[in-house]
């Protein structure tokens, strides 16, 4: 059968999708680039919060409505975590496939086939049986891969549904990952990604099982066995939880130029009241602490945070300290985000609800000052030299959009470069201006 994805979700989903694309390749099926030509669509949704969730059943209704020819398989977050709900209440959903065992999805594709309305979201597992299973095509840009390293989480902050649908952690054999990260490099990929809901967390579940043995963090363990292949490449780490940031990561980022200084550590708040609400142990003088340590090892670091305004209970004087801490903090790029109430999760019996008014204004109050503070960091780079991981070229014109080492993938601004550059090479450039949240550059070279 020909198929089409429509993906929705973190990247740990787009991971998700390449793999299912990938197995039902090796199965005979044809992955097709638009739902016009596919006998099935893919639905890989996320259900990680309301919003999500509503974008997510609305494009199974509008792939249906669009393509009532067409059977609907339903896989991703949403499905696993409403896997008979989904089937029993929208007529316009043929399957419903979820992520706990993505090798399933040949079976899920033999009962579509046989005229079967089904659901195969089995359990989580617990833990990763199974090595990792090879890419053939990604969704993103030329030139960078993400890797997963961990699936689940065992913080269980109190408003997370991740442990809810993905289950607890579970790592990969740090063996598993340099594996796929080598076959990566072969292929051509200039930049790994690594991401996990906390990579800090990793490699605790093997250790406690006793199937893994490592001085210091897992964390560090893993970036020093990818950093020993031999190729030329940008090494980029996603998502630590500030609770347990594993410091003896900073000197091996000092020591490798390829390990890039580039930290994403979701801070979610300030008020020492309301993160212990959120069943997190950090306060702002903690969190600030951490910042002065990082900096110390790391002066060029760029830092990403995200904070989330509207926890039940939130008060004007905790959104006032979250507020101070931001002044404080001097974060380079920060995401803000309003509370969404989830089911199955701690805080959702919790009383203090923040109106959605409220949480709204909160939540642009956070962004509107984070506008300046990040205009400001990036100034630092203007007259700097930087490689240009470049994306795409802007059609119709003679400039090219990429990332330097300080931008990550869909959530960081980009830098707009001079010229037509090729997808997925490194241009050297001279960073030229500011530009809001991007930059500027003119080439020195190309190679």
């Amino acid at each position: 059968m020909k198929f089409y994805i429509d993906q929705y979700g973190c990247a740990k989903n787009q991971v998700d999708g390449e793999e299912i694309l990938a197995r039902l390749e090796a199965e005979g099926h044809s992955y097709v680039s638009s739902l016009g030509e596919a006998d099935v669509i893919i639905v890989n949704t996320c259900g990680f919060v309301e919003d999500a969730k509503k974008e997510s059943i609305g494009a199974i209704l509008a792939a249906k409505q669009a393509n009532p020819d067409k059977k609907i398989l339903v896989a991703g977050c949403l499905a696993q975590r409403y896997a008979d709900a989904l089937l029993s209440d929208m007529e316009e959903v043929d399957g419903v496939f979820g992520n706990a065992d993505l090798g399933m999805v040949g079976e899920a594709f033999r009962r579509l086939q046989e005229g079967e309305r089904a659901s195969l979201a089995s359990p989580q597992p617990s833990a990763i049986e199974a090595p990792y299973y090879p890419r053939t095509r990604r969704f993103d840009f030329p030139g960078s891969a993400y890797v997963k390293i961990t699936e689940g989480c065992d913080n269980l902050c109190s408003y997370c549904a991740i442990p809810l649908i993905r289950g607890r952690l579970r790592s990969r054999a740090a063996e598993d990952i340099v594996q796929e990260c080598k076959s990566l490099l072969s292929q051509g990929t200039r930049e790994i990604i690594l991401i996990g809901q906390d990579l800090g967390s990793y490699g605790n579940d093997r250790r406690r099982a006793g199937v893994a043995a490592f001085k210091g963090s897992g964390l560090a363990f893993l970036m020093d066995a990818i950093l020993a292949l031999d190729y030329d490449f940008r090494l980029r780490i996603l998502y630590i939880h500030p609770d347990h940031f594993p410091l003896d990561i900073l000197p091996i980022m000092a020591k490798d130029h390829r390990a890039l200084p580039y930290l994403d550590i979701p801070f979610q708040h300030a008020s020492e009241r309301l993160l212990s609400s959120m069943n997190r142990r950090g306060s702002a003088e903690r969190y600030l602490s951490l910042l002065e340590e990082i900096r110390s090892v790391l002066p060029e670091v760029m830092l990403r945070s995200t904070f989330l305004v509207g926890f039940p209970g939130e008060s004007e004087e905790d959104f006032e300290i979250l507020l101070d801490f931001q002044q404080k903090a001097r974060l380079d790029w920060l995401g803000a985000f309003s509370y969404s109430r989830e089911e199955g999760t701690k805080a959702y019996a919790m009383k203090g609800r923040v109106a959605k008014k409220l949480a709204k204004g909160r939540k642009e109050k956070v962004e509107a000052a984070q506008l300046p503070i990040t205009c400001a960091r990036l100034g630092r780079f203007v007259g700097n030299k930087a490689d240009i991981l470049i994306e795409e070229v802007v059609e119709g014109s003679e400039l090219s959009l990429g990332r330097g080492w300080m931008q990550a993938p869909d959530i960081d601004g980009l830098t707009v470069v001079h010229g037509v550059h090729a997808p997925g090479s490194l241009v050297p450039c001279e960073i030229i201006k500011v530009n809001g949240v991007d930059l500027e550059a003119r080439p020195l070279e190309t190679r």
